[in-house]
């Protein structure tokens, strides 16, 4: 049971860290992502349809993810510790 606990707060981050992060590129602030958007970037990295800004296929599902404030740019959240390196965020939009 401990280990289902466990793997439920993979995705989750600590409140005060969260207040002090940003995007690394833009500065912009970063909300937790929503259960539902992680489901659906999990499912389209399962199908090999995600790339990461480096341009690299997206293997390893999120455990959660952490969205910036404009909404085009997930940072992933992976053993609650979130990956804030411009090249590992995922574009949710494409930019012009």
């Amino acid at each position: 049971m401990t280990e289902q606990l466990d793997n439920a707060n993979k995705g989750s981050i600590d409140p005060g860290l969260l207040a002090i992060l940003c995007c690394p590129e833009t500065k912009l602030k970063v909300l937790r992502a929503e259960d539902q958007l992680i489901e659906q970037v999990n499912s389209r990295i399962q199908r090999g349809e995600i790339q990461n800004k480096a341009g690299q296929q997206v293997k390893e599902t999120l455990d959660g993810g952490l969205i910036r404030e404009d909404k085009k740019i997930l940072y992933p959240i992976r053993d609650q510790i979130p990956i804030m390196l411009i090249e590992e965020g995922i574009m949710l939009e494409s930019e012009p």
